[in-house]
């Protein structure tokens, strides 16, 4: 990566998996002044048949008192499955999104999701008053395959009943040997924009020790003090927290970052 001489943004890097909320996020990026650039860290692969236990949850959609969509991921995906048996949805279930773009996606179906407003994790979910006081009730978590169980374990030690429905599967883009650090010098990229611990994770494993190194002075934007902290712990110093995910809050943290402005 070549020295940076002023506090000009050349390239920013858009992390986000191939699709709608990669596009967006790009263009706003675009209509900021900033020349951005597209390189997920993180492949999403639709599961090509639900396994029966996973089906009879879906089956069992009008047995939950609460189902929570963790990602606009999460909709596209589990959406589809949950209209392949429920072409009219069941009535009388409390809908939750993580943030506005997964209760965006849901407004698609006719569902209006309550959201934790900013703090778009699972932290700021279990803040919630309607999930506070849940012991006995079922509760289905749509998701994708691995990922964190903060939520889960949390609404369990609340006594309720928890179900959780992967329906797609995360994957570390197949990218040969070195063409990542090739790609960040080419794109002379000054910052990186993170939408997960995940993806910081990836951003990892895609680079070489040597290649993590030399990209310490490149700006890291993160969606949660928890993600900060794991950039800090791998080296990364120009680390800026924005509030959360969105395409907003991200935009913000790019313009409020300057050298040597981690926290």
């Amino acid at each position: 990566m070549a020295d940076r001489n002023d506090s000009a943004v050349r390239g920013v890097l858009v992390t986000r998996p191939l699709g709608d909320a990669a596009d967006t996020l790009c263009a706003a990026v675009e209509a900021a002044g900033y020349k951005a650039h597209s390189q997920p860290l993180i492949e999403l692969n639709g599961l090509p048949e639900l396994p029966p236990a996973l089906r009879h949850m879906v089956l069992d959609l009008d047995q939950y008192q609460h189902i929570i969509f963790i990602s606009a991921n999460a909709v596209r995906f589990g959406m589809e499955a949950v209209t392949d048996h429920w072409p009219q949805l069941p009535v009388g279930i409390n809908w939750y999104a993580v943030g506005a773009a997964t209760a965006r996606g849901l407004e698609e179906f006719g569902i209006h999701a309550v959201t934790p407003g900013s703090d778009m994790t699972s932290e700021g979910l279990l803040a919630l008053p309607y999930l506070r006081n849940v012991e006995g009730q079922r509760v289905l978590i749509i998701k994708g395959e691995g990922g964190r169980h903060a939520l889960r374990t949390e609404l369990l030690h609340r006594g309720a009943l928890v179900d959780e429905l992967a329906c797609y599967r995360r994957a570390l883009p197949n990218l040969p040997e070195g063409s990542l650090a090739q790609r960040l010098e080419q794109w002379e990229i000054d910052v990186i924009l993170l939408s997960s611990g995940e993806g910081l994770a990836n951003l990892l494993l895609l680079l070489s020790p040597a290649e993590t190194t030399k990209l310490k002075a490149v700006g890291l934007i993160v969606p949660s003090g928890r993600v900060a902290q794991m950039a800090r712990e791998a080296g990364f110093d120009q680390v800026v927290t924005a509030e959360n995910a969105s395409d907003a809050e991200m935009l913000r943290a790019l313009q409020q970052w300057r050298p040597s402005c981690g926290e």
